[in-house]
């Protein structure tokens, strides 16, 4: 069993930010990651938007930002954080509004069982006036591999 110390969660971050090549290429960053949380974010791209005036954030981008921070948030549950696998069972995703800026999903863990966990995730973008506004609220459940 690895237990979940500061060298697995830079490990962790380190993988998606620089190894991980979809994640790469997106700009995902983890700005924060505790026991039961994690908050990410990608920073708005012209590649990443709609062919809308103004342009604004594909919606598969803040889909892909909340799946991956709901299964990175249930890593820590594993009994080996690093060398265990999370796969995607269900995925609900409610928009409420477009993205126009950068994009931050924040992750918590309803619940880590043995083979199944369950994330409620986030998602706020900032608006062309400068504020921040949520744009989805997604529910994600997960396979657990323990390895």
């Amino acid at each position: 069993m690895t237990e979940f110390t500061d060298d697995v969660r830079d490990l962790i971050q380190y993988h998606i930010e620089e190894e991980h090549g979809y994640l790469s290429w997106l700009g995902v960053s983890v700005e924060e990651f505790t026991r039961d949380t994690v908050t990410m974010s990608v920073p708005y791209d012209e590649k990443l938007t709609n062919t809308t005036s103004p342009p604004t954030m594909h919606g598969g981008i803040a889909a892909t930002l909340a799946d991956t921070a709901g299964g990175v948030a249930l890593r820590p549950s594993l009994s080996d954080p690093v060398g265990g696998g999370v796969a995607t069972i269900n995925l609900n995703v409610n928009y409420l509004q477009r993205a126009s800026g950068d994009l931050t999903a924040r992750a918590e863990v309803v619940r880590a069982g043995n083979s199944v966990g369950v994330s409620e995730v986030y998602v706020e973008s900032e608006t062309p006036d400068g504020a921040v506004e949520p744009v989805a609220v997604v529910t994600g459940a997960y396979r657990l591999f323990q390895d």
